[in-house]
């Protein structure tokens, strides 16, 4: 974990609840480098507070799920101004601050406060499956595994536990290739018993995703500025910096009706290639049109020169749009 507190001793609130949220659907290593950069950068939750939204997104650009960061900054202001910079330290406090769910909330009161809570995330989730050999698949035996991990959570030293179960997923009871023969449970594990450590967790079958289409207008203007515009707050990366398109549909758009649709009057003309990307639940390809902006012409947008972008929240996949249109437009 990015965070960790010693044996026998509880860790500081922020860094618990600020790893946590990172943490959620990201790996350890995609996680790291942010949270110290976070951590350097803003090192209380007031400071984090104070900093402007706009800031935060681009801090956290690349790391995905953005309204995590729209929530995180909510929550640090929660915090810092009705709360005087403390966290709620219990379980039921912390569920009423922005973005903090069922097992956040249990991660930090634990963790960081030593409260007896059931802390389980997808590693304990794994690790419950097979020690108790629940063939029901997940989502649906999500309740029997938090059961079976209330059943074996202590009263005392209940953080060290928690970190104990989710490290002994993460590195030895893995997805796949579980290491059985070095862990502390295998004499009880009835998976291990059973030949099924291999099989367990069982998962239903996810839906197929769909696939999604947009178009995007990429326009530089002869001092070396591109338009970029700021995305909606409220939905799918809201708050985000993008280059200007089509709204995303399960259609192929083709350049004459994603006319209405261009940030400004210009030539547009076809690049090749597309941009690929997937998000949680669709597959999204963008194709670009290029125009040439002229000197006073009217445009919808904001425009940043190149060697701003590096600044701005720009997500991963209008980094692939920039990357393509730099390729293919000059």
């Amino acid at each position: 974990m990015p965070w960790r507190a010693l044996p026998g001793e509880v860790a500081d609130p922020y860094g618990v609840w600020l790893s946590e949220v990172m943490l959620q659907q990201t790996t350890v290593a995609a996680v790291r480098p942010y949270f110290e950069t976070f951590l350097a950068r803003w090192p209380t939750v007031r400071a984090l507070a104070a900093a402007p939204l706009e800031e935060v997104l681009a801090a956290w650009a690349g790391l995905g799920y953005y309204a995590r960061a729209r929530n995180l900054h909510a929550c640090a202001r929660t915090v810092a101004e009705w709360r005087g910079g403390c966290f709620p330290d219990t379980e039921e406090g912390l569920r009423q601050l922005p973005g903090i769910g069922a097992y956040t909330a249990a991660a930090i009161a634990a963790i960081a406060f030593g409260r007896r809570a059931v802390v389980v995330d997808g590693n304990v989730e794994r690790v419950m499956a097979r020690l108790f050999a629940v063939i029901d698949p997940l989502p649906g035996a999500k309740p029997l595994l938090v059961a079976h991990a209330d059943s074996l959570t202590p009263g005392e030293r209940v953080g060290d536990y928690a970190q104990a179960v989710m490290d002994l997923g993460a590195t030895i009871c893995t997805p796949r290739n579980p290491a059985c023969g070095v862990c502390a449970w295998r004499d009880a594990c009835q998976a291990l018993r059973s030949g099924l450590e291999n099989d367990l967790p069982a998962k239903a079958a996810k839906p197929e995703r769909p696939t999604r289409y947009g178009l995007a207008f990429w326009t530089m203007r002869a001092d070396g500025a591109v338009l970029l515009r700021q995305r909606p707050m409220d939905g799918l990366l809201g708050g985000m910096t993008e280059v200007p398109g089509t709204p995303w549909r399960d259609q192929p758009w083709g350049l004459e009706e994603a006319m209405a649709q261009a940030p400004l009057t210009a030539e547009w003309r076809m690049l090749p290639g597309k941009i690929r990307h997937t998000f949680s639940h669709f597959h999204l390809e963008v194709i670009l049109a290029a125009g040439k902006a002229g000197p006073k012409g009217a445009a919808r947008g904001i425009w940043k020169r190149l060697d701003q972008l590096e600044g701005l929240a720009l997500p991963t996949v209008m980094r692939k749009v920039v990357r393509l249109a730099l390729t293919k437009a000059y």
